[in-house]
């Protein structure tokens, strides 16, 4: 047990698995109370169950309003405060060439992407300025820093949290609340299968798979955990940053240094489709 979030609560939303899960759970080992905001209500009430009462469960679809503003308005009622919105759920989203982009799967992708960081900024952000303090962290992605590493609407939702972020810091550093988004690399975790149409087993399952896919994706080479992800946000909400304000935080093993030599075209793709396609046999 940590103490660098001794007496902070917490908002994680897509809390349930992940990195939203790794971060739920580093955050309370350092003394945080948490609220998780999510839609996997059976997975919600199961980490209340197994956490105790420094964990509270919102049903929350970060794209509806009333869901955002009653996870952040449970975190006060219950716990008194608020001194950190991870706003991290996330989805692949809508894919294809551009040509073939459906719009009604365009909206989803950026009312989850976009939309739903915004909610949790708007809303986090009254309660932080009456205090005076405060840490709004987002995940952004490496496929919002440069091209190709994400299809087009998920990157250009991911830039928009980047630069959403920046703006943000700009107008709450008089109140003595940072703003910072996090850009994860490859790291190996649940969305991938779900974005293939996986069932919540395989798609849970799959995060191992991609483990071994990840491997030599960059210059580190181990792929990302969600663990990496956690420690970031954890620095982030912690007194340790107070300095630190609308920033994009690469946490992605050199990817973002630049292209090694070796490297060849299509090895993600080609790694990715043989893991699946392994694990669709079992």
């Amino acid at each position: 047990m940590g103490e660098r979030l001794q007496g902070k609560v917490a908002v994680i939303t897509g809390g349930t698995s992940g990195m939203g899960r790794g971060t739920v759970e580093l955050f309370l080992q350092e003394g945080a109370k948490v609220v998780v905001a999510d839609i996997l209500d059976d997975k919600g009430a199961q980490m209340e169950k197994d956490f105790g009462p420094n964990l509270a469960y919102h049903h929350t679809n970060v794209a509806v309003e009333a869901d955002v503003k009653g996870a952040v308005d449970l975190a006060v009622k219950k716990y008194g405060r608020l001194d950190c919105i991870f706003n991290n759920a996330g989805i692949g989203g809508v894919s294809g060439e551009i040509q073939e982009i459906d719009m009604d799967g365009f909206d989803k992708t950026m009312g989850v992407l976009v939309k739903g960081v915004v909610l949790g900024m708007k809303y986090a952000a009254p309660i932080m300025k009456a205090q005076k303090s405060g840490s709004i962290i987002s995940t952004a992605s490496v496929a919002g820093l440069s091209g190709g590493f994400g299809p087009h609407i998920y990157s250009a939702a991911k830039a928009a949290v980047v630069h959403l972020s920046k703006s943000v810091a700009l107008e709450l550093g008089k109140y003595n609340v940072r703003v910072n988004a996090i850009c994860p690399g490859g790291i190996a975790t649940s969305i991938f299968g779900r974005g293939l149409g996986l069932p919540s087993q395989l798609a849970d399952e799959s995060a191992k798979k991609m483990e071994e896919v990840l491997v030599n994706f960059q210059p580190i080479r181990r792929s990302g955990l969600p663990s990496d992800i956690a420690k970031m946000a954890l620095f982030l909400a912690s007194d340790d940053s107070t300095f630190v304000s609308g920033q994009a935080i690469a946490v992605d093993g050199a990817l973002m240094a630049g292209r090694e030599r070796t490297q060849g075209a299509g090895r993600i793709a080609d790694g990715m489709a043989k893991a699946f396609g392994d694990l669709l046999k079992t």
